[in-house]
């Protein structure tokens, strides 16, 4: 269930992106979850053809999912196959990352293979021969910001382009609308019982959706077979779409198709998948460089490294077994690792939380990955409780953390040292604002009295921690958005037109924006704690 603050974040993304139209699509999705195309009409009350082609452009951006379910017909009717679509918020959000996405490739692969990211990225999805055709193009142009060694050719193309597949930033598109058979009987009538049942089967139905959508392992990352077709077809294209001219939203339906043949192409997107999880064990790695100390960090980056390839999913609580003998050869690879002996490595994977096996024989270690992001939560809502509240109200916020169980107020005031009267009106504070959870006992003998006892609920506490961050968030695009609109004039005078005053506006404008979207990006490091992680 996404939170009131996520869907308006979320719509205003779509907003800037793709306008007001697509905006009220996807308000619509998020809002009411996964819906038929007459629903969306009807709730939106946009034509028809409004409708499908704002929800094909969302398709197309990797924002909405469309798949079919078979219903069985009455009596002596026929089956009929019904289109849904549902709002993809995650692929919505992560727009606020592809600047960090970008960075990673650039850091790992070089520009080239940048630019391909970039890209894909701008138009969602692209073919292997649109993909050549804006490499050749890039690559003449002249004065421009793409970075190419001055090679156009195809095998230049194919060498960026599988490295990003090699890396597994780049995959192939999911099937556009999979097919779903009816639930069976059980389901069904489980779905009947009640309200509950229901929403609960919807969700599977989603979850199942995607899963019948996303292509198979052995084929997600697979060029071999493809790459030559679509050099051929990439020649035969007209080359009059300049690179980095953004698509027309009724050539979309097309574009999956051949020209020359009329056959449908593969399409290819970016991976977030992989991005997060990277962005998850760079995020690892900060904390426990901070809360415990370089060596350890040293060791978990090389761990995660071994295991990288070998996840199965992006959200996995505890690292793939490694031996140490794997674990040495690639912490003497980095930086600052070259010192380290095993018993500095043992130390440092106890130090991460790490048992020690019985047996030397098969020595392997597993690092907890939950507790690291468990407690980098933690650390982000004390942080946030101090400067809100102070000193004394982060005290007391940090002994119930530890505690994780209800404490009598009394105990709170006497262990974190505060007046038992400023202590209860710190904790109504924190409880009236969602931080704290409180219940009253009554206790009869030897005599009636009442006690309060409070307690933090960590899964209501992130998700209520979340939604004030995706309101954060939305503040300072909307702040962004506002200071370039006051400022839209000198925006669009040419440079040199820029001196004096003008100037000193300007260079005022580039400031705010770029400390408004440093903190943007720093804050939605916070938002994928704790959504993404």
């Amino acid at each position: 269930m996404v939170s009131p603050h996520g869907i308006k974040l979320a719509v205003y993304l779509i907003s800037s992106y793709f306008g007001e139209l697509n905006a009220k699509v996807c308000d619509c999705l998020l809002r009411r979850g996964t819906q038929t195309l007459h629903q969306v009409v009807s709730s939106t009350e946009l034509s028809r053809k409004n409708v499908k082609n704002c929800l094909l452009v969302l398709i197309h951006h990797n924002c909405v999912q469309a798949f079919a379910i078979r219903q069985p017909g009455g009596f002596g009717e026929e089956a009929k196959i019904i289109t849904q679509y549902m709002a993809l918020f995650d692929n919505i959000i992560h727009k606020l990352r592809f600047p960090k996405f970008i960075e990673i490739v650039s850091e790992e692969l070089g520009k080239e293979c940048e630019e391909i990211l970039e890209w894909l990225l701008q138009h969602g999805r692209l073919s292997l021969s649109q993909i050549i055709v804006k490499y050749k193009q890039a690559s003449k142009q002249v004065g421009m910001t793409c970075h190419f060694p001055g090679d156009s050719s195809a095998d230049a193309a194919q060498d960026s382009f599988n490295r990003l597949v090699n890396a597994r930033f780049v995959e192939r598109c999911p099937a556009p609308d999979p097919l779903l058979e009816p639930p069976a009987e059980e389901e069904t009538a489980a779905k009947k019982r009640g309200a509950k049942s229901a929403k609960i089967q919807a969700q599977t139905m989603e979850q199942q959706a995607l899963a019948a959508a996303a292509p198979m392992e052995s084929m997600r990352f697979l060029v071999e077979n493809i790459w030559n077709d679509s050099v051929e077809k990439a020649d035969k294209r007209t080359t009059d779409v300049k690179c980095g001219m953004k698509r027309k939203q009724e050539d979309l339906e097309s574009n999956t198709k051949d020209p020359a043949t009329g056959e449908k192409e593969v399409l290819w997107r970016a991976n977030f998948e992989e991005f997060i999880r990277r962005l998850r064990h760079k995020a690892c790695v900060a904390n426990v460089k901070v809360r415990v100390n370089n060596d350890a960090a040293i060791v978990l980056a090389a761990t995660l490294e071994l295991s990288r390839h070998s996840e199965t999913k992006l959200r996995i609580d505890n690292s793939v077994p490694q031996s140490i003998n794997a674990i040495y050869d690639e912490v003497i690879k980095r930086e600052g690792g070259l010192g380290m002996d095993l018993e500095r490595i043992r130390a440092s994977l106890d130090d991460l939380g790490c048992e020690a096996p019985l047996m030397e024989i098969d020595e392997t270690y597993s690092v907890d990955l939950k507790n690291i992001i468990e407690q980098a939560r933690i650390e982000e809502v004390e942080s946030i409780v101090l400067k809100r509240y102070g000193r004394e109200a982060y005290r007391m916020f940090r002994l119930l953390s530890k505690a994780d169980r209800l404490v009598e107020t009394d105990k709170i005031s006497d262990t974190t040292f505060v007046e038992k009267k400023d202590a209860v009106k710190i904790l109504f504070k924190l409880w009236k604002d969602d931080y704290l959870e409180m219940k009253k006992v009554i206790a009869r003998a030897p005599k009636q009295s009442e006690f309060i006892l409070w307690k933090i609920n960590k899964q209501s506490l992130w998700e209520h921690i979340l939604d004030e961050m995706y309101h954060a968030a939305l503040n300072l695009r909307l702040r962004t958005t506002h200071e370039k609109e006051q400022e839209k004039e000198i925006l669009q005078m040419p440079k040199d037109k820029l001196v004096g005053e003008l100037g000193n506006k300007y260079m005022r404008l580039r400031k705010v924006c770029i400390v408004l979207e440093s903190s943007l990006m720093n804050l939605d490091d916070s938002l994928m704690l704790f959504h993404d992680f």
